[in-house]
């Protein structure tokens, strides 16, 4: 079931936080309960994935962005994603999911986010996201533009851009 609780208290708690730039970090906290486990009482990894929707809706208020969806009648979706596992979450730890836009180009934005747990990463994921419409993804420029950040660019770092690359190499549509 999705977390629809913990995202309504967090979209609440980011409504009355300070605003943010689009280059900031932000962070958003909660605790890890029974129902995020598996059968090895850790974070499932799929629910892991869900809870990081929880920290792109924070940035996405705190930025503005959600704004600009609401008034143009838009809609947010991730396109692809590359996730890292490294540390168990278990019951009851208290998690902070650190975001950040990391990057554009003329259609997508790439977000990276991580989990920490007692000060240390439990996991990461680098995200392909895009702005969509009716007709389909919106091009970043316009997007920007609506935020009021015509002059905002930024360049996508290294390892994000190889990413990009290695991806395009991916077969689609899948191959059996």
């Amino acid at each position: 079931m999705y977390p629809l609780i913990r995202l309504l208290t967090s979209s609440i708690k980011a409504r009355f936080s300070s605003p943010i730039s689009i280059n900031d970090l932000c962070e958003t906290t909660f605790r890890c309960r029974p129902w995020d486990l598996d059968m090895f009482m850790e974070v499932n990894n799929g629910r892991m994935l869900t809870l990081y929707d929880i920290g792109r809706f924070d940035l996405s208020i705190r930025t503005g962005l959600s704004e600009v969806l609401r008034r143009n009648r838009w809609g947010f979706a991730v396109a692809g994603s590359s996730v890292r596992y490294r540390r168990r979450v278990r019951m009851f730890d208290r998690v902070t999911i650190r975001t950040q836009l990391v990057g554009i180009d003329d259609r997508w934005t790439y977000v990276a986010q991580s989990m920490w747990v007692k000060g240390q990463p439990a996991s990461s994921v680098l995200l392909r996201t895009a702005v969509t419409s009716k007709s389909g993804s919106v091009p970043t420029h316009k997007v920007l533009d609506e935020m009021g950040l015509e002059q905002w660019e930024t360049e996508l770092p290294e390892w994000v851009s190889s990413w990009v690359a290695g991806d395009t190499l991916r077969p689609w549509p899948p191959e059996p």
